[in-house]
């Protein structure tokens, strides 16, 4: 069976977990934590970065940074994972869905200021497959309308839009190093902080709503409960495995890219007949092969296609279901306009197999979507 995912590792997370092992402490902001942190600072440019236990983690950070009160509307796509909705319900704010591009998937930017109201307090700009929204359009309506913006980058990491690193855009980031996605941990994530004024409150809100870093760095004599908050902190050893995964991010993109390209010039000639629509890559954007998916003609196209591939022991996916048509969904959030969009792609999209270490086993994949098209 070729699986739709398979972790990847670079040889040195043994190795850095017997190190942390050796520094006798497994609770968070180790050394590790300190090295994970600095790496996203220096290789996303962004001015602050935390970890998380993940990308849920870093949401819901951002949710409690930002102030987010019952009543507020959060604006964002419903074809996203839940915790970009979650997040922010669980704080008492309204999702207002909003459709998503043809092209990207991703929001889309024309209809926001139509969704915006008195209540509205932020935007969450969901990265998905990697491939970065219209930023420069999102950061001017949040702009002009006095708006916070939010990256839900879990899918985006060493992607970029016009040069700039997804994460590292908007008042704050979320990354997700889940097994699933490009750099991985089991389960983690980071917060990534773009705006100064949220630096201070991150860090207490991070440590249970203590003024804990405050105390370690000597500037209070002791600490206390000074605010909101959670244990948003990972352990050192997932850490200490993450650091191992983040030194050879750029070698993991790069093959990871290899793969996505030879899906994308291979099949080429299915979408010159017609037969599927092959991702699309806006002008000035860098994508990471977090996925590469196709899209069919229908729902049932696309559950015959899943079952011909399973045959042949290969495995493809779906991928979400709109929040919008969820049972939670439908009773906490509003929508904006038509989903039509949304609605159609999530029946039609299929994931094909991607992680570095596919190798040629991708001729079966690629052969297997030829097969299943013949004579149709």
């Amino acid at each position: 069976m070729i699986p739709f995912n398979k972790p990847f590792y670079t040889g040195k997370e043994i190795e850095y977990i017997s190190q942390s092992l050796d520094l006798k402490k497994l609770s968070g902001d180790g050394d590790f934590t300190k090295k994970c942190s600095d790496w996203i600072v220096r290789n996303i440019t962004t001015k602050k970065s935390l970890l998380t236990p993940s990308c849920t983690a870093a949401l819901e950070m951002s949710a409690i940074l930002t102030d987010i009160q019952p009543g507020d509307e959060i604006i964002m796509p419903s074809y996203t994972f839940v915790s970009t909705a979650l997040a922010f319900s669980m704080r008492g704010a309204t999702p207002v869905f909003v459709d998503i591009r043809e092209d990207t998937l991703n929001i889309d930017e024309t209809l926001i200021e139509e969704a915006i109201s008195k209540k509205t307090k932020a935007i969450v700009a969901v990265h998905y497959a990697g491939m970065p929204c219209e930023m420069d359009r999102i950061l001017s309506i949040a702009n002009t309308h006095n708006l916070l913006v939010i990256e839900d980058a879990a899918h985006g990491i060493l992607s970029r839009y016009k040069n700039r690193q997804l994460g590292s855009i908007g008042d704050l980031g979320c990354f997700s190093f889940h097994d699933t996605k490009n750099i991985i941990c089991g389960e983690g994530g980071a917060i990534l902080i773009n705006n100064s004024k949220f630096f201070d409150r991150a860090e207490i809100i991070r440590e249970k709503g203590t003024n804990r870093k405050q105390f370690i760095d000597g500037n209070v004599d002791k600490y206390t409960w000074v605010d909101n908050g959670s244990s948003f902190l990972p352990g050192e050893i997932t850490a200490a495995f993450l650091l191992a995964q983040l030194e050879n991010a750029i070698d993991i993109t790069s093959k990871r890219l290899e793969i996505w390209d030879q899906y994308h010039h291979s099949l080429d000639d299915l979408e010159n007949q017609d037969f599927i629509r092959r991702p699309i890559v806006p002008k000035d954007c860098q994508h990471n092969a977090h996925m590469y998916y196709i899209l069919l003609k229908n729902n049932k196209v696309r559950s015959d296609f899943i079952h011909f591939m399973k045959e042949r022991g290969i495995s493809c996916v779906f991928h979400y279901i709109p929040l919008h048509s969820s049972p939670y969904g439908e009773k906490l959030s509003k929508i904006k306009g038509s989903l039509e969009i949304t609605d159609r792609i999530s029946s039609n999209l299929v994931r094909l197999p991607l992680w570095p270490d596919l190798g040629t086993d991708v001729n079966l994949v690629i052969e297997g979507v030829h097969d299943f098209f013949k004579n149709k």
